[in-house]
Protein backbone atom coordinates (compact mmCIF):
# COMPACT_ATOMS: atom_id res chain seq x y z
CA UNK A 1 0.00 0.00 0.00
CA UNK A 2 1.14 3.88 -0.81
CA UNK A 3 2.09 5.61 2.07
CA UNK A 4 -0.08 8.52 2.49
CA UNK A 5 1.59 11.83 4.25
CA UNK A 6 -1.50 14.31 5.87
CA UNK A 7 -0.91 17.62 7.77
CA UNK A 8 -1.89 17.68 10.83
CA UNK A 9 -4.99 20.14 11.23
CA UNK A 10 -7.05 19.10 14.30
CA UNK A 11 -6.76 18.76 17.89
CA UNK A 12 -7.51 15.05 17.29
CA UNK A 13 -4.59 14.55 14.76
CA UNK A 14 -2.40 16.82 16.92
CA UNK A 15 -2.75 14.07 19.86
CA UNK A 16 -2.33 11.16 17.36
CA UNK A 17 0.88 13.29 16.77
CA UNK A 18 1.79 13.14 20.31
CA UNK A 19 0.98 9.93 21.27
CA UNK A 20 2.39 7.92 18.71
CA UNK A 21 6.26 8.16 20.19
CA UNK A 22 4.81 6.25 23.45
CA UNK A 23 2.89 3.89 21.15
CA UNK A 24 5.63 3.51 19.12
CA UNK A 25 7.80 2.91 22.50
CA UNK A 26 5.27 0.97 24.69
CA UNK A 27 7.50 -1.61 27.12
CA UNK A 28 10.88 -0.08 25.50
CA UNK A 29 13.32 -0.38 29.24
CA UNK A 30 15.32 2.53 27.70
CA UNK A 31 12.66 5.06 26.05
CA UNK A 32 11.63 8.14 28.11
CA UNK A 33 7.99 9.31 27.11
CA UNK A 34 7.22 13.14 26.73
CA UNK A 35 4.61 14.51 29.31
CA UNK A 36 1.74 15.05 27.00
CA UNK A 37 0.61 18.37 28.35
CA UNK A 38 4.11 19.47 27.70
CA UNK A 39 4.51 18.84 24.07
CA UNK A 40 0.59 20.23 23.64
CA UNK A 41 2.36 23.41 24.39
CA UNK A 42 5.21 23.30 22.62
CA UNK A 43 3.62 22.53 19.58
CA UNK A 44 1.08 25.45 20.33
CA UNK A 45 1.61 29.14 18.63
CA UNK A 46 -0.02 30.76 21.14
CA UNK A 47 1.91 28.89 24.31
CA UNK A 48 5.38 28.69 23.04
CA UNK A 49 7.65 31.91 22.65
CA UNK A 50 9.58 30.41 19.94
CA UNK A 51 7.28 31.00 17.54
CA UNK A 52 7.82 34.67 17.42
CA UNK A 53 10.33 33.72 14.97
CA UNK A 54 9.66 29.80 14.47
CA UNK A 55 7.23 28.58 11.90
CA UNK A 56 6.37 24.89 11.66
CA UNK A 57 3.77 22.51 10.36
CA UNK A 58 3.08 18.79 11.94
CA UNK A 59 3.04 15.85 9.79
CA UNK A 60 1.62 12.00 10.10
CA UNK A 61 2.50 9.19 7.74
CA UNK A 62 -0.41 6.43 6.90
CA UNK A 63 -0.32 2.80 6.02
CA UNK A 64 -2.85 0.78 5.88
CA UNK A 65 -5.16 3.35 7.16
CA UNK A 66 -2.83 2.99 10.43
CA UNK A 67 -0.22 5.25 11.42
CA UNK A 68 2.95 4.37 10.87
CA UNK A 69 5.51 7.64 11.24
CA UNK A 70 5.17 11.42 11.98
CA UNK A 71 7.80 14.27 11.78
CA UNK A 72 7.36 18.56 12.41
CA UNK A 73 8.57 20.71 9.85
CA UNK A 74 10.55 23.75 11.15
CA UNK A 75 12.31 27.25 9.67
CA UNK A 76 13.88 29.10 12.78
CA UNK A 77 14.18 32.27 11.11
CA UNK A 78 16.17 33.84 13.84
CA UNK A 79 18.77 30.75 13.88
CA UNK A 80 19.09 31.15 9.92
CA UNK A 81 19.43 34.87 10.23
CA UNK A 82 22.37 34.01 12.92
CA UNK A 83 24.06 31.70 10.79
CA UNK A 84 23.57 33.19 7.04
CA UNK A 85 21.73 29.50 6.66
CA UNK A 86 18.62 28.73 4.70
CA UNK A 87 18.05 25.71 6.43
CA UNK A 88 14.70 23.80 7.05
CA UNK A 89 14.69 21.24 10.59
CA UNK A 90 12.68 17.94 10.63
CA UNK A 91 11.99 17.47 14.45
CA UNK A 92 10.14 15.01 16.71
CA UNK A 93 10.39 12.55 13.71
CA UNK A 94 9.19 8.39 14.51
CA UNK A 95 8.82 6.03 11.84
CA UNK A 96 8.40 2.18 11.77
CA UNK A 97 11.29 -0.03 10.12
CA UNK A 98 9.86 0.74 6.87
CA UNK A 99 12.30 2.81 4.00
CA UNK A 100 9.47 4.11 2.69
CA UNK A 101 7.72 5.74 5.63
CA UNK A 102 11.19 7.03 6.25
CA UNK A 103 11.66 8.68 2.78
CA UNK A 104 8.12 9.49 2.51
CA UNK A 105 8.23 11.86 5.93
CA UNK A 106 11.44 13.32 4.91
CA UNK A 107 10.62 14.08 1.26
CA UNK A 108 7.76 16.12 2.79
CA UNK A 109 9.65 18.43 4.90
CA UNK A 110 12.09 18.92 2.14
CA UNK A 111 9.12 20.32 0.18
CA UNK A 112 7.84 22.12 2.60
CA UNK A 113 11.61 23.71 3.25
CA UNK A 114 11.86 24.00 -0.43
CA UNK A 115 8.83 25.76 -1.17
CA UNK A 116 9.85 28.80 1.88
CA UNK A 117 12.90 28.98 -0.01
CA UNK A 118 15.16 26.88 2.18
CA UNK A 119 18.40 24.97 0.25
CA UNK A 120 19.00 22.71 3.22
CA UNK A 121 17.44 19.89 5.74
CA UNK A 122 19.07 19.20 8.94
CA UNK A 123 17.58 17.04 12.05
CA UNK A 124 16.76 16.34 14.47
CA UNK A 125 16.27 19.46 15.71
CA UNK A 126 14.07 21.17 17.94
CA UNK A 127 12.44 25.12 17.24
CA UNK A 128 15.62 25.76 19.75
CA UNK A 129 18.23 24.43 21.45
CA UNK A 130 16.04 24.57 24.40
CA UNK A 131 14.45 21.46 22.64
CA UNK A 132 15.56 18.10 22.45
CA UNK A 133 17.68 17.56 19.13
CA UNK A 134 20.15 14.45 17.88
CA UNK A 135 19.58 11.12 16.59
CA UNK A 136 20.65 8.26 18.97
CA UNK A 137 23.83 6.61 17.09
CA UNK A 138 25.40 5.20 20.15
CA UNK A 139 23.81 4.08 23.69
CA UNK A 140 20.79 2.50 22.94
CA UNK A 141 20.93 0.38 25.76
CA UNK A 142 20.86 2.99 28.62
CA UNK A 143 18.12 4.99 29.80
CA UNK A 144 17.40 8.06 28.43
CA UNK A 145 16.90 11.76 30.09
CA UNK A 146 13.96 13.36 29.85
CA UNK A 147 15.70 16.43 27.82
CA UNK A 148 16.87 14.04 25.38
CA UNK A 149 15.86 11.59 22.32
CA UNK A 150 15.58 8.07 21.88
CA UNK A 151 15.31 5.79 18.64
CA UNK A 152 16.18 2.84 17.76
CA UNK A 153 19.27 1.42 15.81
CA UNK A 154 17.69 1.49 12.42
CA UNK A 155 16.65 5.38 12.24
CA UNK A 156 20.66 5.99 11.25
CA UNK A 157 20.73 3.13 9.09
CA UNK A 158 17.58 5.00 7.43
CA UNK A 159 19.04 8.39 7.28
CA UNK A 160 22.46 7.04 5.98
CA UNK A 161 20.30 4.88 2.54
CA UNK A 162 18.63 8.38 2.19
CA UNK A 163 21.76 10.41 1.36
CA UNK A 164 21.93 11.99 4.91
CA UNK A 165 25.25 13.00 6.14
CA UNK A 166 26.76 14.07 9.63
CA UNK A 167 25.93 17.84 10.54
CA UNK A 168 27.01 17.53 14.11
CA UNK A 169 27.59 15.44 16.96
CA UNK A 170 26.43 15.42 20.39
CA UNK A 171 28.46 12.87 22.98
CA UNK A 172 26.89 12.19 27.05
CA UNK A 173 28.59 11.44 29.68
CA UNK A 174 27.98 9.17 33.04
CA UNK A 175 29.51 10.78 35.62
CA UNK A 176 30.52 8.79 39.01
CA UNK A 177 29.60 11.14 42.31
CA UNK A 178 32.76 10.91 44.31
CA UNK A 179 32.44 9.71 48.03
CA UNK A 180 35.16 12.97 48.50
CA UNK A 181 36.29 15.78 46.15
CA UNK A 182 40.18 15.11 45.04
CA UNK A 183 42.55 17.42 47.26
CA UNK A 184 43.85 18.94 43.89
CA UNK A 185 40.82 19.81 42.81
CA UNK A 186 39.59 21.56 46.11
CA UNK A 187 43.11 23.21 46.14
CA UNK A 188 42.69 24.50 42.93
CA UNK A 189 39.05 25.62 42.81
CA UNK A 190 40.19 27.96 46.38
CA UNK A 191 43.09 29.37 44.14
CA UNK A 192 40.76 29.93 41.81
CA UNK A 193 38.00 31.83 43.91
CA UNK A 194 41.30 33.83 45.71
CA UNK A 195 42.64 34.66 42.14
CA UNK A 196 39.85 35.94 40.60
CA UNK A 197 38.07 37.35 43.49
CA UNK A 198 35.42 34.83 43.08
CA UNK A 199 31.94 34.06 45.37
CA UNK A 200 30.20 30.76 45.27
CA UNK A 201 26.20 32.17 46.00
CA UNK A 202 23.68 29.80 46.60
CA UNK A 203 20.26 31.65 45.93
CA UNK A 204 16.47 31.78 47.26
CA UNK A 205 13.03 31.64 46.36
CA UNK A 206 12.94 35.38 47.44
CA UNK A 207 15.88 36.11 45.89
CA UNK A 208 14.78 34.99 42.29
CA UNK A 209 11.95 37.44 42.77
CA UNK A 210 13.49 40.26 44.22
CA UNK A 211 16.88 40.40 42.66
CA UNK A 212 15.71 38.85 39.35
CA UNK A 213 18.39 36.15 39.40
CA UNK A 214 16.07 34.23 36.80
CA UNK A 215 16.70 37.00 34.47
CA UNK A 216 20.44 36.92 35.02
CA UNK A 217 20.77 33.02 34.67
CA UNK A 218 19.43 32.79 31.08
CA UNK A 219 20.92 35.83 30.04
CA UNK A 220 24.52 34.21 30.83
CA UNK A 221 23.23 31.29 28.84
CA UNK A 222 22.25 33.31 26.13
CA UNK A 223 26.32 34.78 25.99
CA UNK A 224 27.75 30.99 26.85
CA UNK A 225 25.75 29.38 24.03
CA UNK A 226 26.01 31.94 21.29
CA UNK A 227 29.16 30.38 19.85
CA UNK A 228 27.39 26.82 19.78
CA UNK A 229 26.09 25.11 16.34
CA UNK A 230 23.03 26.16 15.70
CA UNK A 231 21.76 28.46 18.67
CA UNK A 232 19.58 31.81 18.04
CA UNK A 233 19.48 33.47 21.10
CA UNK A 234 16.59 33.33 23.69
CA UNK A 235 14.05 36.38 23.37
CA UNK A 236 12.40 37.64 26.26
CA UNK A 237 9.32 35.94 25.84
CA UNK A 238 11.17 32.76 25.76
CA UNK A 239 12.87 33.37 28.52
CA UNK A 240 10.05 34.64 30.70
CA UNK A 241 8.45 31.13 29.47
CA UNK A 242 11.31 29.31 31.51
CA UNK A 243 11.20 31.24 34.23
CA UNK A 244 7.83 30.19 34.97
CA UNK A 245 7.92 26.49 33.83
CA UNK A 246 11.13 25.35 35.14
CA UNK A 247 12.10 27.92 38.21
CA UNK A 248 9.03 26.32 40.77
CA UNK A 249 10.66 22.83 39.88
CA UNK A 250 13.85 23.26 40.37
CA UNK A 251 15.48 22.32 44.20
CA UNK A 252 17.57 25.23 44.72
CA UNK A 253 20.29 23.52 46.63
CA UNK A 254 20.71 21.59 43.23
CA UNK A 255 21.50 25.01 42.24
CA UNK A 256 25.04 26.86 42.20
CA UNK A 257 25.92 30.39 40.85
CA UNK A 258 29.38 31.95 40.98
CA UNK A 259 29.42 35.88 41.14
CA UNK A 260 32.26 38.39 40.80
CA UNK A 261 33.52 41.04 42.89
CA UNK A 262 30.70 43.27 41.93
CA UNK A 263 28.18 40.86 42.07
CA UNK A 264 28.28 39.83 38.46
CA UNK A 265 26.75 36.02 37.51
CA UNK A 266 29.61 34.79 35.63
CA UNK A 267 28.94 30.91 36.05
CA UNK A 268 25.72 28.63 36.51
CA UNK A 269 25.27 25.32 37.43
CA UNK A 270 21.53 23.31 37.18
CA UNK A 271 21.04 20.17 37.77
CA UNK A 272 17.92 18.24 39.07
CA UNK A 273 17.07 14.71 40.39
CA UNK A 274 16.44 12.36 37.06
CA UNK A 275 12.62 12.02 36.09
CA UNK A 276 13.28 9.33 33.56
CA UNK A 277 12.01 6.58 35.90
CA UNK A 278 9.15 8.20 36.94
CA UNK A 279 7.86 9.42 33.46
CA UNK A 280 8.30 6.08 32.19
CA UNK A 281 5.53 5.06 35.77
CA UNK A 282 3.64 8.43 34.57
CA UNK A 283 3.49 6.84 31.08
CA UNK A 284 4.09 10.33 29.50
CA UNK A 285 0.34 11.67 31.40
CA UNK A 286 -0.21 13.65 34.56
CA UNK A 287 -3.15 12.03 35.09
CA UNK A 288 -4.11 9.78 36.83
CA UNK A 289 -1.07 9.29 38.45
CA UNK A 290 1.68 10.57 36.39
CA UNK A 291 1.88 14.03 39.21
CA UNK A 292 2.61 11.58 42.20
CA UNK A 293 5.47 9.86 40.70
CA UNK A 294 7.05 13.01 39.25
CA UNK A 295 6.83 14.60 42.69
CA UNK A 296 8.08 11.60 44.74
CA UNK A 297 11.31 11.80 42.42
CA UNK A 298 11.49 15.59 42.81
CA UNK A 299 10.75 16.10 46.20
CA UNK A 300 9.88 12.88 48.36
CA UNK A 301 12.44 9.58 47.37
CA UNK A 302 15.42 10.85 44.96
CA UNK A 303 16.42 8.64 42.32
CA UNK A 304 20.18 7.93 42.29
CA UNK A 305 20.74 9.76 38.95
CA UNK A 306 20.36 13.35 38.97
CA UNK A 307 20.57 15.37 35.59
CA UNK A 308 23.35 17.80 35.03
CA UNK A 309 20.65 20.51 32.99
CA UNK A 310 22.10 23.65 32.35
CA UNK A 311 25.74 24.40 32.94
CA UNK A 312 27.26 28.25 31.63
CA UNK A 313 30.29 30.47 32.17
CA UNK A 314 30.77 33.49 30.85
CA UNK A 315 33.01 33.62 27.56
CA UNK A 316 35.98 35.48 29.55
CA UNK A 317 36.19 32.96 32.00
CA UNK A 318 35.77 29.66 29.93
CA UNK A 319 39.63 29.17 29.96
CA UNK A 320 40.12 30.07 33.95
CA UNK A 321 39.17 26.79 35.41
CA UNK A 322 35.47 28.21 36.80
CA UNK A 323 33.28 25.65 35.72
CA UNK A 324 35.19 23.63 38.67
CA UNK A 325 33.81 25.81 41.41
CA UNK A 326 30.14 24.47 40.54
CA UNK A 327 31.24 21.40 40.82
CA UNK A 328 33.57 22.03 43.95
CA UNK A 329 30.20 23.80 45.71
CA UNK A 330 27.38 20.63 44.02
CA UNK A 331 29.29 17.55 44.67
CA UNK A 332 29.30 17.76 48.91
CA UNK A 333 25.55 18.23 48.13
CA UNK A 334 24.52 15.70 45.77
CA UNK A 335 26.74 13.17 48.29
CA UNK A 336 24.12 14.32 51.36
CA UNK A 337 21.52 13.93 49.17
CA UNK A 338 22.30 10.24 48.15
CA UNK A 339 23.32 10.54 44.21
CA UNK A 340 25.49 8.16 43.05
CA UNK A 341 25.60 9.60 39.17
CA UNK A 342 24.88 12.23 37.29
CA UNK A 343 23.89 12.43 33.65
CA UNK A 344 25.42 14.96 31.15
CA UNK A 345 23.49 16.97 28.67
CA UNK A 346 24.40 15.97 24.78
CA UNK A 347 27.68 18.02 24.56
CA UNK A 348 28.97 19.01 21.80
CA UNK A 349 31.72 16.50 20.17
CA UNK A 350 34.00 19.55 19.38
CA UNK A 351 33.61 20.99 22.52
CA UNK A 352 36.54 20.48 24.37
CA UNK A 353 36.10 22.83 26.96
CA UNK A 354 33.23 21.58 28.12
CA UNK A 355 33.96 18.09 27.94
CA UNK A 356 37.54 18.28 30.35
CA UNK A 357 35.15 19.51 33.13
CA UNK A 358 34.67 16.02 33.41
CA UNK A 359 38.50 15.28 33.92
CA UNK A 360 38.33 15.03 37.75
CA UNK A 361 35.79 12.76 38.04
CA UNK A 362 35.07 8.81 36.96
CA UNK A 363 33.16 8.96 34.23
CA UNK A 364 32.27 7.15 30.83
CA UNK A 365 31.24 8.03 27.59
CA UNK A 366 27.60 6.16 27.31
CA UNK A 367 25.77 7.83 24.18
CA UNK A 368 26.65 9.75 21.15
CA UNK A 369 24.14 11.28 19.27
CA UNK A 370 23.96 13.33 15.32
CA UNK A 371 22.43 15.76 13.35
CA UNK A 372 22.22 15.11 9.32
CA UNK A 373 21.80 17.44 6.41
CA UNK A 374 21.38 17.51 3.33
CA UNK A 375 20.91 19.77 0.31
CA UNK A 376 17.75 20.10 -1.25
Amino acid sequence: MAIIIKKVSSKKELKTFIRFNYELYKGNPYSVPDLYDDMLNTFHPKKNAAFEFCEADYFLAYKDDKVVGRVAAIINHRANETWNKKEVRFGWIDFIDDLEVSKSLLDTVARWGKERGMNMIVGPLGFTDMDAEGMLIEGYDQLSTMSTIYNFPYYPRHMEQLGFEKEADWVEFKLTVPDKLPEKFVRISEIILQKYKLKIKKVTRKEIKTQNYGQKIFDLINEAYAPLYGYSKMTQGQINQYIKMYLPLIDLRMVSLVEDENGELIAAGISMPSLSEALQKAKGKMLPWGWYYLLKALFIKKPKVLDLLLVGVKPEYQSKGVNALLFYDLVPIYQQMGFQYGESNPELELNKKVQSQWSAFESIQHKKRRAYKKML
